[in-house]
């Protein structure tokens, strides 16, 4: 078990955008739920946001996910109705410690 599982105080859906065999020659195209994982979302600091503004990409919440997670850059989590499109992970200095998945949340239309 990671050392920071203690902290990982809520869950999230991961989705993933797939593409299927249609049995006609085509193709269906959805998004299908991968997982349900343990996660800690935060708010990135001011400092973290410059960086990505820097770079070109947006940056409105930081997700911590275990070691083992399957979330990879396009894949949304989906938590109580929020849906955050994950834009990079990153796994720290300590492999096996965490995954950091930077991601953007998406307001719901309407």
């Amino acid at each position: 078990m990671s050392r920071v599982s203690r902290l990982l105080n809520g869950s999230a859906e991961v989705w993933r955008y797939t593409r299927t065999a249609d049995g006609m020659g085509g193709w269906m195209e959805a998004w299908a739920r991968v997982a349900t994982v343990r996660a800690r979302f935060s708010q990135p600091s001011a400092t973290e946001r410059t960086v990505a503004a820097q770079s070109g990409s947006e940056l409105s919440h930081v997700v911590f996910l275990p070691a083992a997670a399957d979330v990879l850059r396009g894949d949304e989590l989906r938590q109580d109705g929020r849906v955050f499109d994950v834009t990079a992970t990153y796994e720290p200095s300590v492999p096996g410690t965490y995954l950091r998945a930077d991601c953007v949340v998406r307001q719901a239309a309407g």
